[in-house]
């Protein structure tokens, strides 16, 4: 890239109590420093043909200087505050992933063929400054969530738990008892959400049950039938000899075996009353992280008392 000497103003070095300016400290501290590459963004491409002269002035090694396009919202206007958040801090705080933002930042400006998301160490080893790019990148959150998605699903589980405990404290007391139903839930849970917020988010089932806040579709799978089938259901997982994900599953086939029913008509009730609507997964792996003790209680929290069936449905109306 070449510039015109004549667009390159005169410049002050010192200021008048003696202090260098930026312009020539950085020059003398990247000499100093033996920095033999200066990346920087594009806005200081007019700096460096002014700090050029000073080098050749000094008869000092010149760096190899590139230029790094800016990063501008959405919408292509350069990025400010009305975009999101600025500050790592802050894109901590939203519950990202510090793998994650170097993937992410490290794709915004620079490519290597279709590969989308990178480690540090796989970064390193094919980063080349031929890779950049000269438009300047859009910031896109939408990305930057499926990249943190991939993160949260590959790290370590246990570090996982360890950034998620803050998260959920906010939202319920991380007990020991909770604590373990995260344990056991996370290999399914971590699937999904984008950010650690979300996640928590999506574990709230494990300490809530909704029962004051049904939606309406809990409410209809509550109603008559639902009762009736879950009140049968009910008898055969206290009976249930084992409490494993298998053996639950096993309870639920044949319990519908046993009456003639399909999952679809007794799965809508049974999950109704452990999350109340909830969002969660598969209803034998819930059971399975909830407890039998948990389980049979939420499900008397909807039963009817001692032969109240008919008073109940009225009160439904």
């Amino acid at each position: 890239m070449t510039l015109k000497t004549r667009e390159i103003d005169d410049l002050i070095l010192l200021r008048a109590d003696g202090t260098p300016t930026y312009m020539l400290a950085v020059v003398v501290d990247d000499h100093d420093m033996g920095v033999s590459h200066v990346i920087r963004g594009d806005d200081h491409f007019r700096n460096t043909f002014r700090q050029l002269p000073i080098y050749q002035a000094m008869g000092w090694h010149v760096p190899e200087f590139a230029h790094v396009p800016m990063i501008h919202g959405s919408d292509g206007a350069k990025l400010s505050k009305r975009h999101g958040a600025l500050s790592t801090l802050a894109y901590q705080d939203m519950g990202y992933l510090p793998e994650a933002m170097n993937s992410y930042l490290v794709r915004l400006g620079w490519s290597h063929g279709d590969q989308e998301v990178f480690t540090m160490e796989e970064a390193a080893a094919v980063f080349d400054l031929d890779g950049i790019n000269k438009a300047p990148g859009r910031l896109d959150l939408e990305k930057l969530g499926d990249v943190n998605a991939h993160f949260i699903r590959s790290i370590d589980e246990t570090r996982l738990l360890a950034l998620l405990g803050p998260e959920i404290e906010k939202l319920s007391p991380l007990t020991s008892v909770l604590t373990e139903r995260v344990q056991h839930a996370i290999a399914t849970l971590k699937e999904r959400g984008q950010t650690l917020p979300e996640l928590a988010e999506s574990c709230r089932f494990l300490w809530d049950s909704n029962a004051e806040n049904l939606n309406k579709k809990a409410r209809k799978a509550l109603r008559e039938d639902g009762i009736k089938r879950l009140s049968g259901l009910r008898e055969a997982l206290d009976a249930a000899d084992s409490w494993t994900i298998e053996a639950l599953q096993g309870v639920l086939d044949t319990y519908c075996a046993a009456h003639t029913l399909s999952m679809g008509q007794v799965g809508p009730p049974l999950r109704a009353a452990l999350t109340g609507g909830l969002p969660a997964p598969d209803l034998a792996p819930v059971m399975y992280w909830l407890g039998r003790d948990e389980v049979l209680a939420r499900i008397d929290n909807h039963l009817p008392a001692l032969g109240g069936l008919r008073e109940w449905n009225m009160h439904e109306g």
